[in-house]
């Protein structure tokens, strides 16, 4: 199999992780336990991707999954800014009473 497909799983399997994290948050509005320093590194590896992809394109003949890996990226990258942002939106907020 190709590097490609390998490369678009990750991207793929890591993605499925950051609705889930969202939903939590906007369903508690409580974002402890979070580390927006973690967030800024995985959006400073997408970021490395990205610019990888950019300086290194597929050969022209590349599969559709080739061509289309930076959308991929900016996908999980919008996700994880979205993650990123609820954390700075909601950070002063208390911990969800327990009923």
């Amino acid at each position: 199999m190709s590097a490609w497909f390998f490369e678009a799983a990750m991207l793929v399997v890591f993605g499925f992780s950051w609705p889930a994290s969202i939903y939590k948050s906007l369903k508690t509005r409580f974002v402890r336990g979070k580390s927006p320093c973690f967030m800024f590194i995985v959006l400073f590896g997408y970021t490395c991707g990205i610019v990888h992809k950019v300086l290194n394109p597929p050969a022209a003949d590349a599969g559709f999954l080739a061509q289309h890996m930076i959308a991929l990226y900016a996908l999980d990258m919008a996700l994880v800014t979205t993650d990123l942002t609820l954390y700075f939106l909601f950070r002063k907020n208390e911990a969800p009473r327990q009923r």
